[in-house]
């Protein structure tokens, strides 16, 4: 545990030192799955659809707010939508614009959620969002995660349908409209796993917020449960196609998650919680305070000793030295003089009875 905690200290110093650095590639990793799963899912479009598209996107998305790469995917996805269905690409715009006239147009800082739980749900773990969520956000954060899930199922809709579309005649077009707004918004998966991100999402944050010991690991678990249990409950009723190992794989990633997440934003001791009872004059407070768990990073001091450094250093010695013999003589009562005569008398009849040492010579 104590090295999980140092390697938590350095990450932390790591991103203070360089938070520019590693925002930008974070935003590129994104912006790469984004821009790719796109352009690979439902790439109509030709001319769009090519490497160097995904790449530009992605590298000129990565140096601008977050916002703007929502932005541009929701046109590149439109774009697509052209190439096959006008009906279903003024359906999906409609959707789009209430989604940025009701959110993106207020709210920017959380709008990579969107991104994020449509990317989760193209790499079916979808479960991982609302433990996420509801252990590290709020109630803000529902709207985009709900934004995220709508696009994934327009999209993954008009994937799985695309043979029963065609470019309509301008006559057809008002009839071609309405089928396509009747089989979107009648999409019984997508609405179905609305309930469960946003009862997932509400039922972590809900158990994440007590004061209880443990909280988060018990809110990632039973949230984890929830979502899997409601999916598996929803196929039945509703006679949807939930794929069972995606929300198992899903609910295992998401506990995994929840246990990381309390090590690197909450990690306490429970073994020293303290209950304090004050009261002033208009309140009466009981306080439970559950100390942090800290650990030092130890520092390597490396010292250089250059021939200067050197040179001082056996200057201190032979200082040293000398006071030591100084005091030593005033213990004796002998001058330098008496001190010199009397070792260079020990040193004469060690020599003439063979008692020096060889290595002194």
């Amino acid at each position: 545990m104590s090295t999980i905690l140092v390697w938590r200290e350095k990450v932390q110093k790591l991103y203070a030192d360089y938070s520019l650095y590693i925002t930008i590639v974070a935003r590129l990793v994104l912006g790469g799955l984004v821009f790719g799963l796109i352009n690979s899912r439902i790439g109509y479009m030709k001319s769009v659809s090519s490497i160097a598209c995904t790449v530009g996107l992605t590298v000129v998305c990565a140096f601008l707010p977050v916002i703007v790469m929502v932005l541009a995917a929701m046109v590149l996805v439109l774009i697509h939508f052209f190439s096959l269905s006008m009906g279903v690409t003024l359906v999906s715009a409609v959707l789009f614009v209430l989604m940025y006239i009701f959110y993106l147009q207020f709210s920017t800082k959380q709008s990579w959620l969107i991104l994020v739980t449509a990317v989760a749900f193209a790499l079916k773990i979808p479960l991982v969002i609302p433990v996420a969520v509801g252990l590290l956000g709020g109630f803000f954060s529902l709207a985009p995660i709900v934004c995220g899930t709508i696009a994934y199922y327009v999209i993954h809709f008009v994937r799985v349908s695309s043979g029963t579309f065609k470019s309509e005649e301008l006559s057809e077009l008002l009839n071609a409209v309405t089928t396509a707004a009747k089989q979107l918004l009648g999409n019984k998966e997508m609405w179905l796993m609305v309930v469960v991100i946003l009862g997932c999402t509400l039922l972590v944050y809900g158990i994440r917020t007590r004061s209880f010991n443990h909280a988060w690991k018990i809110a990632s678990g039973v949230g984890a449960a929830t979502g899997l249990v409601l999916g598996l409950v929803g196929n039945i009723v509703l006679s949807v196609d939930l794929s069972l190992v995606s929300l198992i794989v899903g609910a295992v990633l998401a506990i995994g998650f929840g246990l990381l997440a309390e090590i690197l934003f909450l990690s306490v001791d429970y073994t020293r919680t303290e209950y304090v009872e004050f009261e002033d004059d208009e309140y009466h407070y009981y306080v439970k305070a559950v100390p942090k768990i800290g650990v030092a990073v130890p520092e390597k001091n490396v010292k250089h000793i250059t021939r200067h450094q050197d040179a001082a250093e056996n200057g201190k010695k032979a200082n040293r030295r000398s006071v030591r013999i100084e005091e030593e003589l005033e213990d004796a009562d002998m001058t330098w003089e008496e001190h010199t005569d009397a070792l260079l008398l020990t040193r004469s009849l060690s020599k003439e009875l063979g008692l020096e040492d060889p290595q002194q010579k």
